[in-house]
């Protein structure tokens, strides 16, 4: 016998409304990225990969996961950026034969430049109380499957 949580509910008009919201800032989002990568002349998966890559070095097999793409595409991102002396390859410290990509010294101030440049977010985010950043970081960490940090 089908329990109540089994049979699918239509949503309530707020969380209709929350989700319509959460679309319009991904799109805003995006297009704000999409931007700030272009005057930079990269695509937008060249930022993407960069700004991964100024946090840590991974090899391209972990880059195409996070990118969510075929390792053959995460290597013709990383040629070009190569080629601008955004990104090199070196080996992987823990294992020799694995090859990893690294953002160099300019690299990273790109990353920084594009990561500064996001105007969309900050602005809003702005106005608002730092207990409630706190409530939408908190909300956003549940969203996404992580747990809000203690204290």
């Amino acid at each position: 016998m089908a329990t109540p949580r089994d049979t699918p509910r239509r949503p309530d008009a707020l969380t209709l409304e929350v989700v319509e919201l959460i679309g319009e800032v991904v799109a805003r989002f995006h297009a704000d990225y999409e931007e700030a990568a272009a005057e930079r002349a990269l695509t937008g998966a060249q930022a993407k990969l960069l700004s991964l890559l100024s946090l840590e070095p991974l090899p391209m097999r972990k880059l195409a996961h996070k990118l969510k793409c075929e390792p053959s595409n995460v290597t013709g991102i990383v040629d070009r950026l190569e080629a601008r002396g955004l990104v090199e390859r070196r080996p992987d410290p823990g294992d020799r034969r694995v090859k990893v990509a690294a953002a160099t010294e300019e690299g990273r101030r790109v990353a920084r430049g594009l990561r500064e440049s996001l105007r969309f977010a900050r602005e809003p985010l702005a106005g608002l109380s730092e207990g409630e950043r706190v409530a939408l970081r908190d909300a956003l960490r549940l969203m996404v499957g992580e747990s809000p940090p203690e204290g």
